[in-house]
């Protein structure tokens, strides 16, 4: 066990984040995942016994510290640190109020400052990472969703600025920013009242598909695990502050 890579990956038990921990363990790295809640029924198919799950709550910066100490103290190295729990929610900006503006905030935006902090404390490899996991919607802006926009603008913000500040120790600090993956979670999220898929939500994701993508599809969960493992990588040594799309092409840059 200690001869392996050891990962942490916040949210990594359902949507996006299940799709980021099936590539580490498939690439044989010690997968540890912090969370509210255990594994969804969508991971039936992963040995949950090869991931160490711990209950934390990422708007809590000790819950980071706690988990990077148990994944050193259980592997004796924390390599990368991929801060991806999050929510989407669409909200006009009338209906916008502080209750969810701040949760929202929290848990998109604070809760990835207190990984990156406790990732720059604790990483302790030749090839340290922190991969933030962000969104296009971190680029620009789209209707009734101006407090998701500004969460995901920040952590791209925050990457580029930590990239700066970490360098001299060897930290790289990337961001991946994918378009619409039609997790259970922003399938609930397309279908709300003023979501732009309230007539249907994987209508809506199709159709937005045809338009917009050259390769007539959205990309995976998996994929941008892929894109994660890759940045995690020594082949990614000299990759740091960037932001990069995993998109099938909806905002070419």
């Amino acid at each position: 066990m200690k001869n392996k890579k050891t990962v942490i990956i916040t949210g990594g038990n359902r949507g996006i984040g299940l799709g980021i921990t099936k590539v580490f363990l498939r690439n044989n790295y010690n997968v540890f995942v912090g969370s509210r809640t255990g594994f969804s029924k969508e991971s039936h198919n992963l040995n949950i016994k090869s991931v160490n799950h711990f209950k934390i709550d990422v708007r809590n910066f000790n819950d980071h510290v706690k988990l990077a100490k148990k994944a050193i103290e259980l592997t004796g190295r924390l390599d990368s640190y991929i801060n991806n729990a999050g929510y989407s929610k669409w909200v006009s900006i009338n209906n916008i109020e502080e209750k969810f503006l701040n949760n929202i905030l929290e848990t998109n935006l604070k809760g990835v400052f207190w990984g990156c902090k406790a990732a720059a404390k604790f990483l302790n490899s030749e090839n340290p990472s922190i991969i933030n996991v962000s969104s296009l919607a971190g680029k620009r802006g789209s209707l009734n969703n101006s407090a998701y926009v500004a969460s995901k603008f920040g952590v791209n913000g925050l990457t580029q600025s930590l990239a700066k500040e970490l360098g001299e120790k060897n930290i790289r600090v990337n961001a991946v920013c994918p378009v619409l993956i039609a997790t259970k979670g922003l399938i609930k999220a397309l279908e709300e009242e003023e979501a732009p898929g309230k007539k249907g939500a994987i209508k809506f994701i199709e159709e937005f598909s045809r338009i917009n993508s050259p390769l007539n599809r959205m990309p995976t969960s998996e994929e941008v695990g892929e894109m994660c493992l890759y940045l995690a990588s020594d082949k990614a040594k000299a990759i740091t502050g960037q932001c990069i799309n995993v998109d099938c092409g909806v905002l070419p840059q």
